[in-house]
């Protein structure tokens, strides 16, 4: 049986606001992340993804009110991400409405911390979030942390490798030379993931058409994220899924789901 391809909108949370640019820099304000949340929940969203970007670099954790308040908005899994630094961050998550976590940065300086959530938690609970870019490694993409402000040296593909290791239910893969262009997503790297992950590959980065959806679940991507496209209504949800099931792929029907 073949899964369904879940469509997933990113909300960039920064100071209590949903923002978005081009590699993560020029950040524009797009809306109120709860509103925007309810929104997409009614529109036939599969999940949320809710990353507080400025949270590592500030030093703090996500702000649980918003979080909270997002929550009980919508009736889907909702994903958070941004200052998770301790399995006890995850449970002050989950206990205020998460269904997950995204974790990048905390986990690139203490990689024990994966198998500290995915022991306590199960690996359901746990996303890794790689901002991989273009570098000198050995697959040619690099990680980078800080939302993509900070070069690791790490390859990306061998940091894929073994955070599946220590225990991560999923990758979000967000291509940092395609953030905010709109210009497709990144097959290759997609495509390179996809051969060494046994977890779900979410893609993230640079949807800008409607072939670029079916383009990404080609090259190998379980999950489409996405932010521009959707916070500035270039694409609602239904025309994604609409379009993606005229091309032969599985979705999600949410809306009429939510009808009867």
């Amino acid at each position: 049986m073949t899964l369904a391809t879940r469509v997933i909108p990113c909300l960039d949370v920064s100071a209590g606001r949903v923002v978005k640019g081009i590699n993560f820099l020029n950040l524009i304000d797009a809306g109120d992340p709860v509103e925007m949340a309810r929104i997409y929940f009614e529109e036939g969203a599969d999940e949320l993804t809710f990353l507080d970007i400025t949270a590592s670099s500030e030093g703090r954790s996500t702000t649980l009110d918003v979080v909270r308040r997002t929550a009980d908005q919508v009736f889907i899994p909702l994903t958070v991400g941004g200052g998770i630094s301790s399995s006890d961050d995850v449970n002050q998550l989950l206990r205020a409405g998460a269904d997950k976590v995204s974790v990048n940065t905390a986990a690139i300086k203490n990689p024990t911390l994966l198998n500290d959530i995915s022991e306590r938690f199960g690996n359901q609970v746990l996303v890794i979030s790689i901002d991989a870019k273009r570098g000198r490694t050995a697959s040619g993409f690099e990680v980078t942390t800080h939302g993509g402000r900070t070069n690791t040296g790490i390859d990306a593909l061998s940091w894929i490798e073994e955070s599946i290791a220590r225990g991560v239910g999923e990758i979000l893969l967000n291509s940092m030379d395609m953030d905010g262009t709109r210009a497709g997503y990144d097959l290759e790297l997609i495509r390179k993931v996809r051969e060494i992950s046994s977890v779900p590959v979410i893609a993230s980065g640079g949807a800008g058409d409607l072939d670029d959806f079916g383009r990404a679940i080609e090259s190998g991507a379980d999950a489409l994220l996405a932010a521009s496209v959707f916070h500035f209504g270039i694409y609602r949800i239904a025309e994604i899924k609409r379009d993606l099931a005229r091309k032969g792929f599985v979705v999600r029907d949410n809306n009429s789901i939510r009808e009867n």
